[in-house]
């Protein structure tokens, strides 16, 4: 007979665990009726209310004068929701679409395969012309198209059209839009918060097609419409310059040419252009083929700038009372400094010349002799070459006010001594990497009465004056005359510089500047291949405007010694340039054309090549120069 089993105590502890396990189903069904009941309800109104940002309408750019630059326009996008149309209508739909998209077949098949997806929601294609978005209206109302959705989207649109085929006004200077929305290069960048403005943001529940549901719409931010930017720049000039460059570009086959055109006393920049440029409407496909198009040379590039440079080393020489335009200068056409020799690019002497004939012919010798005078030694002279440069901003962001400005390559003497032959180049632009607005800048301080202007091209934002820059005094209103007076010396003392630069009725002057370029490939100069410039200002009484020129990496059509024929030289495209902002900027002439000195020395032919005489001065020689800093 089995004995008795007792499973009273089995029992027990069975119906303690049931016990157990209910208490904690039951308190973890209170913590969640109860304690997490709001985060529950959260997170259900999370999947059922969905926020819908709408971006703000993007402000406008327009220029001085009222003329549009830039603007939003809304296209259509066209969407579709796949799980809602019937299987029949798919394809006829896809047939239907693909004529009024202009599709080819590979597109037609992949939006046929979109439309029989069986998704909730797909986009079709973006911006739509005016034509499309009516084709796709009419089917809808009549039928043939169903479960389709229009959706307005902003499209950045640049309406002038630029100085160079396929290309729009302004476009470095502008940037772009990308497609979300961000400001890429230029004012676009730089104003972006400003022109974007702040979006609308409402929340709404919406259905399993992600469709708001009417009546269930709350804003959150009321948003912001974006402001709009008016520039310094004038468009008509603008225009005119880029035709102008594009011409220079062409004809010298060079890399690049760019210009500027600023008030020499306030720093308004009415004219900013560089060429090649581009097409800010098809960014896209720049951005495929040739992104190095959206910098902009005149504040992302730095080149040195030969010649130009003297007239800081004159700025120097004669605010520190070392010469005088007239004091005489041995020019011997080659000077050894140290191991190297230092020469003109003819290598013949003009003998003891006046200060300002240095200047005007272009003397190396004589602004490296000068450039040495600035102190008891090498080291102090340099010293007094360097904070000249600094004080017209050399070496330093003009303040333009633009994304991505370069500060130059200039060698601190303090930090790294320079050198008896890094004086002497420096003396006339060699060694030294600047970008074209910071001569702009310096220019404008030796004729304006020795202020340092900000350059700026945004006038005012959102309907309010941009506050101007104080401009400190860096040179003496007396010394700014006499470097005034040397720069239009220049071009009315030496034959071919008058013939290609002065202009009737006008007070012009400035300074020429052609830099050798260095190979770090090949460890030498480039010998077919030079940097030109011109620097310069343009007015009637007084300079009003500084224009600022270069033609990057160009190629003359003769190359001998101390010559050089191009098909438009860098003064030559002054002179256009300046021509354009006479008539743009209404500027009218003195009573007579005699009025303004030296204007009647203009020939009435320009001088021909080979009348040039052989000690232009422009190329450096230094037989031993390691290139750029």
């Amino acid at each position: 007979m089995l004995g008795r089993t007792d499973r009273r105590r089995r029992l027990i502890a069975v119906l303690a665990i049931f016990v157990l396990l209910s208490t904690v189903a039951g308190a973890r069904l209170a913590y969640w009726q109860v304690a997490a009941h709001g985060m529950l309800v959260s997170m259900a109104q999370q999947q059922l209310n969905r926020p819908s940002v709408e971006a703000a309408t993007r402000g406008s750019i327009y220029d001085s004068t009222g003329v549009l630059l830039a603007t939003t326009v809304y296209r259509d996008q066209l969407a579709a929701y796949p799980d809602q149309i019937p299987t029949a209508q798919q394809a006829p739909m896809a047939a239907t679409l693909a004529g009024i998209l202009h599709l080819d077949a590979a597109a037609t098949a992949t939006l046929a395969g979109q439309l029989a997806s069986n998704v909730p929601y797909v986009v079709l294609a973006n911006d739509l012309s005016s034509a499309q978005t009516a084709a796709v209206q009419a089917g809808l109302d009549n039928g043939s198209l169903t479960e389709l959705d229009l959706v307005p989207q902003p499209v950045r649109v640049y309406p002038d059209p630029g100085g160079a085929p396929d290309t729009t006004l302004a476009s470095q200077l502008l940037g772009f839009v990308n497609v979300s929305g961000q400001g890429q290069y230029g004012i676009e960048q730089q104003y972006q918060s400003a022109l974007a403005g702040q979006p609308r943001v409402v929340m709404a529940e919406r259905d399993v097609a992600g469709r708001p549901i009417a009546g269930t719409e709350v804003v959150t931010q009321a948003g912001m419409a974006g402001q709009d930017v008016q520039l310094t720049i004038n468009a008509g000039l603008q225009l005119a310059v880029e035709k102008e460059l594009n011409a220079a570009w062409i004809a010298d086959e060079a890399t690049s040419a760019s210009a500027v055109v600023m008030n020499a006393s306030t720093g308004a920049v009415v004219a900013w252009a560089s060429e090649p440029s581009y097409n800010a409407n098809d960014y896209n496909t720049v951005a495929r083929t040739d992104p190095a198009a959206f910098a902009d040379p005149i504040i992302n590039q730095v080149y040195e700038p030969g010649s130009v440079m003297k007239m800081f080393t004159a700025t120097a020489a004669i605010s520190n009372k070392v010469v005088t335009p007239n004091t005489l200068i041995d020019d011997s056409g080659v000077m050894q400094v140290g191991p190297v020799q230092i020469a003109d690019a003819d290598r013949r002497p003009m003998g003891m010349i006046p200060f300002k004939t240095v200047i005007a012919y272009s003397r190396n010798v004589g602004a490296a002799r000068v450039a040495a005078m600035l102190g008891k030694t090498t080291d102090a002279s340099s010293q007094v070459l360097y904070q000249w440069w600094e004080k017209l901003g050399i070496g330093q962001p003009t303040g333009v006010g633009l994304p991505g400005e370069l500060s130059g390559l200039v060698t601190n003497p303090a930090v790294t001594p320079w050198t008896a032959v890094d004086l002497a180049n420096h003396a006339f632009g060699q060694g030294v990497a600047v970008t074209t607005a910071q001569l702009a800048r310096g220019y404008a301080a030796m004729v304006n009465g020795g202020r340092l202007v900000t350059p700026h091209v945004v006038q005012a934002v959102g309907g309010v004056p941009v506050p101007a820059t104080p401009a400190p005094q860096v040179i003496s209103p007396a010394v700014s005359a006499t470097l005034t007076s040397m720069m239009r010396y220049t071009v009315t003392a030496v034959p071919w510089y008058a013939a290609w630069t002065l202009i009737p009725g006008y007070n012009v002057g400035g300074k020429t500047g052609t830099a050798q370029i260095w190979d770090s490939k090949t460890g030498n100069w480039e010998a077919k291949h030079f940097d030109f410039s011109f620097v310069g200002y343009l007015g009637v009484q007084h300079p009003e405007y500084v224009i600022a020129v270069e033609i990057i990496h160009g190629t003359p059509d003769i190359i001998a010694q101390g010559v050089f024929q191009q098909n438009i030289t860098s003064n030559e495209l002054f002179r256009r340039i300046a021509r354009d902002t006479i008539q743009t900027m209404d500027l009218a002439p003195l009573p007579s054309a005699s009025a303004s000195a030296g204007s009647a020395a203009a020939p009435a032919t320009p001088v021909p090549p080979t009348a040039i005489p052989p000690w232009s001065g422009e190329v450096p020689v230094a037989t031993a120069s390691p290139g750029p800093p």
